[in-house]
């Protein structure tokens, strides 16, 4: 398994606060090879499972996501930023190393019994 698309993350510091450590996966994204090896190695272990939904947070989320919920046949259920989402939802406030935030997905999204 090639795992160039390490390579292609680059590190950018201080960003968006002094200290943070920011991976820009941009650079991956335009190489067409590396960013399908990374959709492939992220469904690969899935691939002979049953799979109803795939659920990802905005923004870089919904970009390896999507694919990966194609890939396995699987609905996509996006996650957002709090107030982003016109109907009722389930949130949930988590801590970053810069602060906090609110995450926030349709309270219908997900049944009890799907595997996601």
């Amino acid at each position: 398994m090639n795992k160039r698309y390490h390579e292609l993350i680059q590190i950018v510091p201080d960003f968006p606060a002094p200290g943070i450590l920011f991976r820009d996966i941009t650079p991956l994204l335009k190489e067409a090879a590396a960013f399908r090896q990374v959709i492939d190695d992220m469904t690969t272990p899935f691939n002979n499972k049953q799979v109803d939904a795939v659920v990802a947070i905005e923004a870089r989320g919904y970009i390896l996501g999507a694919p990966v919920a194609l890939e396995l046949q699987a609905g996509f259920v996006p996650v957002r930023k709090e107030g982003k989402l016109p109907r009722k939802t389930a949130k949930v406030e988590y801590s970053l190393e810069y602060g906090s935030a609110t995450i926030e997905m349709h309270q219908d999204a997900l049944q009890p019994h799907q595997r996601v």
